[in-house]
């Protein structure tokens, strides 16, 4: 029981720790890529930008440049 106890204990004070960041800042961190400040700093995008990225480049006309592409299949 005292084991049960201490374990409860622990997570409820590793969980107040993890709340005074968010209750520091004001709000809880960003988590969507696209929104992101630091994501966007390393070049990192979400899945929809480079999804729109890829069809504008792509002209229709298979060349070697679209072998990674994955429009085409072989």
């Amino acid at each position: 029981m005292r084991t049960l106890l201490a374990a409860i204990l622990i997570l409820a004070i590793a969980i107040a720790l993890m709340c005074v960041g968010i209750i520091v800042k004001g709000r809880f961190p960003e988590t969507e890529v696209s929104k992101n400040e630091n994501m966007r700093k390393l070049g990192i995008k979400c899945m929809h930008e480079q999804e729109k990225e890829l069809r504008r480049s792509c002209t229709g006309v298979r060349t070697e440049a679209c072998e990674g592409c994955g429009f085409y299949k072989n």
